[in-house]
């Protein structure tokens, strides 16, 4: 599969609130079926990103599946992804909104890279998805 990439401006800059944002695309994945969905508040700790969206899939059409859920939702806010990157058989995705970064594994991947360990001392946001 080829490598996703994508560079254009975003339609709202940097500087916004994140948090509903964050949480439109955790609802988003949701929808999709991501699994183990979590959501970091980065404020402080890093210049990255404000918050970072994580979740897994179990196959390649449902990663695709949930980042297509999350593009779509976010375009029908106005926001368009500053960059996008990963490939499907690596097992990361990542859709970069500038105060929001979304990353979309394969289980292995996200246990591999352990993402969720190294900002484990970030505080959580809690997302209400059923």
């Amino acid at each position: 599969m080829a490598k996703l990439t994508l560079k254009k401006k975003a339609d709202a800059p940097r500087g916004r609130d994140p948090i509903p944002i964050t949480l439109g695309i955790a609802e988003a994945a949701a929808e999709y079926k991501g699994i183990d969905i979590r959501a970091y508040d980065l404020r402080g700790l890093t210049v990255i990103a404000d918050t970072f969206v994580l979740c897994s899939a179990d196959s390649e059409p449902q990663m695709r599946a949930i980042m297509n859920g999350v593009r779509t939702r976010m375009r029908e806010l106005g926001i368009r992804p500053l960059h996008a990157e990963g490939e499907i058989t690596g097992g990361w995705l990542l859709l970069d909104y500038g105060d929001v970064v979304c990353h979309v594994f394969r289980r292995e991947a996200r246990a591999f890279y352990d993402l969720d360990g190294l900002w484990g001392d970030a505080p959580r946001i809690e997302l209400d998805l059923d």
